[in-house]
């Protein structure tokens, strides 16, 4: 397998796992075998022209667009079987990184790996075991006549995909404590970003110039603006998910990027409009101490 870092934004990165070892994963687990009966079985309803299993997947897919990019990402790195644990500590499954240089300092690989295994796992163990003291709770909408107890299936999906990604965080710390992971620094990542960049920047500097043609007459400061570089900002968008998995030749991992970026974007763009509120509120704090003071 190998392991992408892509980073989103200028504090959040996105990991990745493309599955290159067909030999270990031809054999499958009884999960790997259900969780693949399911996801055809998903395709066959989403190929449906109406009826409750075309509803079913309209509604699902809203839910998955919902689910935290670092959750999928997570889920992407296979869990730590018996067999592939033995093959990795006898050299055959040596994991190369892959990553732009100019944005992951190599000296720090190692710290960014670990911090995206360990910071969700006591959120996913949690969850994970909240979804499955549900499912008993759920269990009797089995008993309603044709209505699919989907509240069941979903507590049952949950618990599976925050135990998947769970072990996927398992997979990397295992990695990291036996020094599994080779470095691979990649000059075309470091291409794709530099031009991602000059988007951003004429992005970036667009909406300054608008912020301050909107507050001519006013002070930068006294408008409540602020143009600190030091903020997060996107590095990527949509467009460059599309360029970087062609380029990469890694198709699967558009949407998933896609999902990334989309999900990064309204987390700032939520935060930018609570600092705007912010900064309205104590602006007219401060008016109506000025005019009581006159």
């Amino acid at each position: 397998m190998r392991i992408f870092l892509l980073p989103i934004s200028t504090r959040r990165t996105f990991i990745y796992c493309q599955r290159l070892n067909q030999q270990i994963s031809n054999e499958q687990t009884y999960i790997d075998k259900l969780t693949d009966r399911a996801s055809k079985l998903w395709v066959k309803w989403e190929k449906y022209e109406k009826g409750w299993q075309k509803k079913v997947t309209v509604y699902g897919d809203k839910v998955f667009q919902r689910i935290p990019y670092e959750e999928w990402g997570l889920k992407s790195i296979p869990p730590l079987s018996a067999r592939r644990r033995a093959a990795e500590l006898e050299g055959m499954g040596k994991v190369d990184v892959t990553f732009p240089q100019t944005l992951v300092k190599p000296e720090s690989l190692t710290e960014v790996l670990r911090k995206l295994a360990t910071e969700r796992q006591a959120l996913h163990t949690k969850r994970m075991w909240w979804s499955i003291v549900g499912m008993p709770i759920s269990a009797p909408v089995a008993l309603i006549p044709v209505v699919p107890n989907l509240p069941f299936f979903y507590l049952v999906f949950r618990a599976w995909s925050h135990w998947r990604a769970l072990s996927g965080s398992k997979h990397i710390e295992f990695l990291l404590d036996n020094k599994l992971v080779r470095q691979s620094p990649s000059s075309v990542l470091d291409t794709l970003y530099a031009l991602a960049g000059v988007d951003a920047a004429l992005e970036s500097v667009e909406e300054d110039l608008g912020l301050l043609r909107t507050h001519q007459s006013q002070a930068v400061e006294d408008a409540g603006i602020n143009l600190d570089r030091t903020q997060e900002r996107m590095l990527l968008s949509k467009a460059n998910s599309k360029l970087i998995a062609e380029t990469l030749e890694v198709p699967e991992l558009e949407a998933e990027l896609a999902r990334a970026v989309r999900q990064v974007e309204q987390s700032l763009s939520a935060k930018k409009d609570l600092q705007e509120e912010k900064s309205e509120m104590e602006a007219a704090t401060k008016e109506s101490k000025t005019v009581s003071k006159v």
